[in-house]
């Protein structure tokens, strides 16, 4: 017998080697008490000489080779039977690290191990620890299933990094595989931004429910749309993004052609067929290349955000649009950022100011009021017109303060004349955002209160667009200010696409007629007298009082009065002016209240 080395026969049943000296009985003792000791534990056990040789296996064991329907039985090799069921490089691994600890190169073994099942094919997972008992090398090896622990674990990090209801790739799992991408400096690679246009609307007026089918089929459409290489992925709400390997912007602006394909056939949801589009924006990063932004250079979230710019360029130029990334796209939102700080300074400096354009009354010839308009005096760049920094202020946060100080300066001023003598009607323009906030109400009363004006010299007007966006809320929030007294005025009609419905539901008494159709009594007299004459008569109908914008001859002034317009506003009339400008000029023009 090897010293320490060999495995003992004995009843049939190998037996723990013993020290030199000791008696035969408490060998087979001490082989008892061992076997006793390792079938009390729960996992499948196994006792191994110092070359690896099953000495014995507990009870576990063995039924747990029964199970599998393959076994490492006592006096096999566990080395080469372990290599024989499953070999790879971690069942190489194992053998080593055991052959290591029984040499006393190190403590101890654990590892997670994965077998298949011979009767399906599904991977089990086991974990082996091991333990050297005695100075000869002896190791004790436990193998504990925790399969079930495996599969809970990789479906949580599933769930992590994919989207629960389309089960594509979600944002933190997107940016992992183009940071990856990234990385490889001889690939190009693209990442489509895709918006659903109308989403919203589907979402609002069906319900969550179907909108959830929608983007369920969405995502079904862009996965068929794409290459087997390609990766889908929902970033949230209604917007998707394609990462796609190997492709330059001219193969990824083929594919948002596909996608757009795509969307042409109808959306079956909730027994209804819904049309919609998508807006599509392209980034592209190239290994080096000129037209494309070096890989290198960029983390994922950079090439997501030229993506972003990219779409909402896409939207803003009619939705339904495909638009690739440009320099000059960061750099019109750098300005925007930083005029949109200069804003917000700027309504707390005292920078902005009204400027006011008389509204004359066409059967009096009269002025009845004005039209407050917002200009920023800029310490640097000047006066700057509404144009350039009201949609930078509804983009922001900052369209409710803006709005307010309107309201707060159009109300004192309004005051100020009505003490003067000069008694008639300012309009303020309210934002949609307001409109959609739903605070117009009480902004308005705050105004008035602080001001000390009547409701009754203040005109709110709304354009028809966001007027229709939401007629429901909108009119619910201009009866509330009739009833207060204030008047209600439905900006830019003839340029928006409310229904006839709409507009008999929006308790306004004023209708102002869009400046296109009133310029083009100059260029198609007959077809603008003609749409002009529609409008006056719709107001009319409904009870209200039209107003042409935008009147800049005498011609066009004529014919407004000559169709039956109520009010008129334009340079030809007066241009906007300051407030003590204005308080000149009415001197000169006496005012007429509006009745």
């Amino acid at each position: 017998m090897a010293d320490g080395g060999d495995v003992r026969e004995g009843s049939g049943k190998a037996e723990l080697p013993l020290d030199v000296g000791r008696r035969e009985g408490a060998a087979t003792a001490d082989a008892v008490v061992v076997e006793a000791v390792l079938d009390a534990l729960p996992s499948p056990t196994v006792l191994l000489d110092p070359d690896g040789t099953v000495v014995m296996g507990n009870r576990a064991w063995r039924a747990a080779g029964e199970e599998l329907g393959e076994h490492i039985t006592e006096g096999a090799d566990y080395y080469a039977d372990a290599l024989r069921l499953h070999d790879d490089a971690d069942a190489r691994a194992l053998v080593h690290a055991l052959r290591e600890l029984a040499q006393g190169r190190r403590s101890e073994v654990s590892v997670d191990r994965a077998l298949p099942s011979p009767a399906d094919g599904d991977l089990r997972w086991f974990h082996v620890q091991a333990t050297r008992v005695d100075e000869a090398g002896h190791v004790v090896v436990t193998h504990t299933d925790v399969t079930a622990r495996v599969r809970a674990e990789q479906a949580s990090h599933w769930q992590a990094r994919h989207d629960h209801l389309t089960e594509l790739p979600n944002r933190a799992h997107l940016h992992e595989l183009i940071e990856t991408e990234l990385r490889r400096a001889q690939r190009s690679i693209a990442v489509l931004f895709l918006d659903v246009d109308g989403f919203k609307d589907v979402n609002d007026s069906l319900g969550h429910e179907v909108g959830d089918e929608l983007l369920r089929q969405v995502a079904a459409r862009l996965m068929a749309g794409t290459r087997a290489e390609d990766t889908v992925g929902r970033l949230g709400g209604d917007e998707f993004v394609v990462l796609c390997r190997d492709c330059d912007a001219d193969g990824a602006e083929l594919l948002a052609r596909r996608f757009q394909t795509a969307f042409a056939a109808p959306f079956g949801v909730a027994g209804r067929a819904l049309r919609l589009s998508a807006s599509i924006g392209i980034a592209a990063a190239a290994p080096g290349g000129s037209t494309a932004l070096r890989s290198t250079d960029l983390r994922s979230t950079d090439l997501v955000r030229d993506a972003d710019l990219a779409m909402y360029a896409a939207k803003a130029a009619g939705r339904n649009r495909v638009r690739v990334f440009s320099p000059d796209l960061r750099h019109a939102v750098q300005q925007r950022v930083r005029l949109a700080a200069e804003l917000a300074e700027a309504i707390d400096d005292g920078q902005l100011v009204l400027h006011y354009q008389p509204v004359l009354h066409l059967p009096s010839g009269q002025v009845a009021g004005a039209e407050a308009l917002v200009r920023w005096r800029h310490p640097e760049r000047g006066m700057v017109p509404p144009g350039d920094f009201v949609p930078v202020a509804e983009q922001g946060e900052l369209i409710g303060p803006l709005t307010r100080w309107v309201l707060g300066e159009a109300t004192r001023q309004t005051a100020e004349w009505v003490r003067q003598g000069l008694p008639f009607l300012v309009g303020v323009n309210v934002s949609p955002a307001m409109l959609a906030a739903g605070t117009v109400v009480d902004d308005v009363a705050e105004a008035l209160a602080a001001s000390g004006l009547a409701p009754g010299h203040l005109m709110v007007e709304l354009t028809e667009t966001s007027v229709a966006e939401d007629a429901e809320r909108a009119a619910a929030q201009f009866a509330a200010l009739r009833v207060s007294g204030v008047e209600i005025a439905i900006d830019d009609f003839g340029s928006g696409y409310s229904s006839l419905g709409q507009l008999v539901n929006i308790p306004a008494g004023v209708l102002k007629i869009d400046r296109s159709l009133v310029t083009g009594a100059t260029d198609r007299p007959s077809q603008s007298a003609a749409a002009i004459a529609a409008v006056v008569g719709l107001a009319t109908a409904c009870g209200m009082r039209s107003l042409a914008e935008g009147v800049e001859t005498p011609e066009q002034l004529a014919l407004a009065a000559e169709l039956g317009c109520t009010f008129a506003q334009g340079f030809h009339i007066a241009p906007p002016m300051p407030a003590e400008e204005l308080t000149r000029w009415l001197t000169e023009r006496p005012a007429a209240v509006v009745r």
